[in-house]
């Protein structure tokens, strides 16, 4: 069964120990906007690692990247598809357009993009792995505890005990968070380099 929403949020709840239905301490919206809050983060350190076949325009060096809704960056770009060893070539992008740093205009034919994007999570399921599920939750029970002291601290009748209780479960549940993106974020792998070849 694929991992959704409801189920991260059911997870979530567990380890805040928020599980007495009705009367919930965080709404489905608080802990949805947290999620987000943590998926935006776990998506910048362990992206989705996609490609995707772009059709060239003739006489253009443009190509569009509005299809690719969940982008966070393109790191390579081959033209023309298919030689061996891959043709990585030079490129450029402002907004949605990437450009192709090529000498001559394409005369047509795909060009193959490598980027980086987004994780999705919703009714349906994820793109994350079970591992990066984990490192979510983490993230989201951080934000959603720090959420809750300030809130216990600004109440008229505040609870000093509660709200230190939620702060320090927050930072300890962040500095771990943090610690998991750095540790097995993407910039910290051992990656191998692609050979530059030059399109002829």
């Amino acid at each position: 069964m694929p991992t959704t929403l409801a189920d991260v949020r059911d997870r979530i709840r567990k380890d805040l120990r928020d599980t007495d239905i009705p009367t919930y301490r965080w709404s489905d919206v608080q802990l949805d906007r947290h999620i987000d809050h943590a998926l935006s983060e776990v998506s910048a350190a362990l992206p989705q690692e996609l490609s995707a076949t772009v059709a060239t325009t003739a006489g253009s060096r443009d190509l569009s990247l509005t299809a690719l809704t969940t982008l966070i960056a393109v790191e390579a770009v081959e033209y023309p598809v298919g030689s061996y060893p891959p043709a990585y070539i030079g490129f450029g992008v402002w907004a949605a357009t990437l450009s192709l740093h090529l000498d001559t205009a394409p005369a047509g034919g795909n060009a193959r993009l490598l980027y980086v994007a987004r994780h999705t999570l919703d009714g349906a399921g994820t793109t994350l792995s079970a591992f990066q599920v984990d490192v979510l939750v983490t993230g989201a029970t951080a934000y959603a505890a720090l959420e809750q002291s300030v809130y216990v601290v600004d109440r008229i009748t505040s609870n000093s005990a509660a709200q230190e209780r939620f702060a320090a479960y927050g930072r300890a549940r962040l500095t771990a968070f943090q610690q998991l993106l750095h540790a097995y974020g993407r910039r910290n792998r051992v990656r191998g380099r692609r050979a530059f070849t030059p399109a002829s």
